[in-house]
């Protein structure tokens, strides 16, 4: 969420500005951790336009990693945060991230802080990543944190990169499937169906459906495609709501066959990133709050943030996330051992390299399946157009014979 504030310094001068955060609270924190007085707070509503348009700016996964790799390193060498964010304005080649760094530097210089410098730009740096940098700053690790957050995003784009590449054929040979049938529609079948309506006489239920399609694809198909961009738009409108949002997330985890691959990721996500940060030195009340927004799920962000209040009364991790049917009761077992044993970060990676194995493992196998299911639609499609065009032909052929 995007909230515009006006505050005033120490000095009693004026200050305005954006911040990103996950909710009222955080955002009054990141503030007045700046050592600003709050004078108004208001969130800033997301117009109809901005959820509905696809193409918003943002910055690609791997630009973020070299940037936030370059600057833990600058940063670990004690280089001041200026000189060092300086010094990457020379070197990134991404026309936005430049801009981007100018304003951080020019807004540092104002006298805000580095992750309060970042909150004014939500398109780019995440609520999670803004989070992370100011317990960075909190601690004296911002070095360990954007080394962590530099970690994170390649781990995630190489996981979407996994996903995407597993649906790349699928997607070609459906895409090609749907470019071959309107070509068709449009050009081949109204010509066939010319001659099954000048013979005459009855016509099979599936002749009579495809010709009457065909006669509206030739002359509406527009219309097809504007109600299919403006499903897309509401549907991407809708799920951008708290209800639709929620639903989505819901979806995810309990459809059949995907469900499960989602989930494995989720929890891949949890544990990794909690061992993380826990190894970062962060508070395991703040770390599970961070991980609750990183897993970028609402039923996992709910249980995580349900889970770390827990922690606030008294009770253990395992027993914070026990009670819900999203976390397995290996995950649950394991993290009991850990606390335990002392070793919950190392039981932590394991749990995440288990899951992230478990997902290559689900993706390989469903890739293969999509073949099979891919050649039954394309002999279904033939076997229609068989039936309802070639089959009357034929007939009509044989009966001119």
């Amino acid at each position: 969420m995007q909230f515009r504030y006006q505050a005033k310094d120490a000095s009693g001068s004026l200050r305005e500005g954006v911040v990103v955060a996950e909710d009222q609270g955080h955002a009054e924190s990141l503030i007045q951790d700046n050592g600003l007085v709050i004078l108004n707070l208001e969130i800033v509503e997301e117009s109809i336009i901005d959820k509905l348009w696809p193409f918003g700016k943002s910055v690609p996964a791997k630009e973020m990693v070299l940037f936030s790799r370059q600057l833990s390193t600058l940063i670990g060498a004690k280089v001041s945060i200026l000189q060092a964010l300086r010094i990457l304005l020379e070197q990134v080649t991404n026309a936005y991230l430049k801009k981007v760094i100018s304003e951080t530097i020019t807004s540092i210089e104002g006298g805000n802080s580095f992750s309060l410098s970042l909150a004014r730009h939500p398109e780019v740096f995440t609520n999670v990543y803004v989070s992370v940098v100011h317990t960075g700053e909190l601690s004296g690790t911002l070095d360990q944190s954007l080394n962590y957050l530099s970690d994170q995003i390649e781990k995630d784009y190489d996981l979407r990169s996994k996903v995407k590449g597993a649906m790349t054929y699928p997607l070609f040979i459906l895409g090609a499937l749907v470019v071959v049938g309107a070509l068709m529609f449009l050009f081949i079948l109204p010509k066939l169906t010319v001659i099954l309506e000048e013979q005459g006489g009855s016509l099979p239920f599936i002749t009579v459906v495809l010709i009457s399609f065909t006669k509206f694809f030739q002359h509406y198909w527009w219309t097809l495609l504007i109600g299919f961009v403006a499903i897309w738009l509401l549907l991407r409108y809708y799920v951008r709501t708290k209800t639709g949002r929620y639903i989505f997330d819901r979806l995810k985890i309990v459809t059949p066959i995907i469900g499960p691959i989602f989930e494995q990721i989720y929890l891949a996500r949890f544990s990794r990133n909690l061992s993380t940060l826990v190894l970062g030195g962060i508070p395991i009340i703040k770390a599970l709050e961070v991980v609750a927004d990183l897993v970028n799920n609402v039923i996992y962000r709910d249980i995580l943030m349900e889970a770390a209040n827990r922690l606030g009364t008294g009770k253990s991790i395992a027993d914070s996330l026990q009670g819900h049917k999203e976390i397995p009761v290996i995950v649950t077992q394991m993290v009991q051992v850990g606390e335990q044993s002392a070793t919950l970060t190392n039981i932590l990676q394991k749990l995440a390299s288990y899951y992230e194995k478990e997902v290559d493992a689900k993706i390989a196998t469903l890739t293969s399946l999509m073949e099979p299911i891919i050649m039954l639609i394309l002999g279904v499609g033939v076997g229609i157009l068989v039936a309802g065009i070639l089959l009357p032909i034929y007939n009509l052929a044989s009966n001119a014979a």
